[in-house]
């Protein structure tokens, strides 16, 4: 790693980037004034004392008292324990003051606008959280293994443990396999089924519609729309039931 992506990393970790300089700049000197630090970092030395002021305050340099002063880094150890607890308790701040406003708003219902989703870990994440809203039943549409992810496996196992009737429809039969020894109906669509999966695609209790396709652009590998409350979800949910039916009567 240069010293540029050392420097870039610890600034993702929530470094100023005078305060990632100097440290970065300390691993290299292991020991050093400002001047010498400001020669490495190429930070002004009149920045360096304030940076390493900071450092010091958070417990990842020491200071020697000498004439000048001269600074040293603690452990690289000691260095990754308190930077991950400051991670960590920035993050429980944050959601802790995230949690305040939103239980400060009343709940709204669901205004029936059709939503979308970019990139596979928000649709698997949202796929995830809608089966776990369900009331009476899921289907869920996984054309292959790789659409059955195992926080959604584990989500569907759990819904229909709990009650909910929960189907999976596929086309290949492992997946079948995979439930074989739960409450879950898995329906294996025959080659000779006209309906071609043109993707995943989720039902909850007839009502809430989520429906993905694969894209050709490499940054985001899935587009999803989903929608809750309204009548275009209503229409797409009595699509989806037909086309299982027919799907189901073809292979019977």
């Amino acid at each position: 790693m240069s010293t540029r992506d050392a420097v870039a990393a610890l600034k993702r970790l929530g470094l100023p980037n005078y305060q990632a300089r100097v440290f970065v700049a300390l691993q290299e000197l292991g020991t050093g004034t400002a001047q010498e630090i400001s020669e490495i970092s190429e930070v002004p030395r009149s920045q360096v004392y304030g940076a390493a002021d900071d450092l010091l305050e958070r417990g990842l340099v020491e200071l020697t008292e000498s004439s000048p002063k001269r600074y040293r880094p603690v452990s690289l150890a000691a260095a990754r324990e308190q930077l991950t607890n400051r991670l960590e308790r920035e993050r429980e701040r944050a959601f802790a003051n995230l949690t305040e406003l939103r239980t400060a708003t009343p709940d709204r219902p669901d205004d029936g606008s059709v939503s979308t989703l970019r990139g596979r870990q928000p649709i698997d994440d949202r796929i995830v959280e809608l089966i776990g809203e369900a009331a009476a039943a899921v289907v869920f549409t996984a054309p292959s293994s790789r659409s059955l992810t195992e926080a959604i496996e584990t989500a569907l196992r759990e819904r229909a443990t709990q009650g909910i009737d929960v189907t999976v429809v596929t086309a290949e039969e492992a997946i079948r396999e995979r439930f074989a020894a739960s409450p879950i109906r898995v329906i294996v669509m025959g080659e000779d089924n006209p309906a071609d999966f043109a993707g995943r695609a989720l039902m909850i209790d007839e009502g809430t519609v989520l429906l993905s396709v694969a894209t050709d652009d490499e940054a985001v590998d899935e587009e999803a729309m989903w929608t809750a409350g309204s009548s275009i979800g209503r229409i797409l949910a009595q699509f989806m039931q037909s086309g299982i039916e027919s799907g189901t009567d073809r292979n019977a």
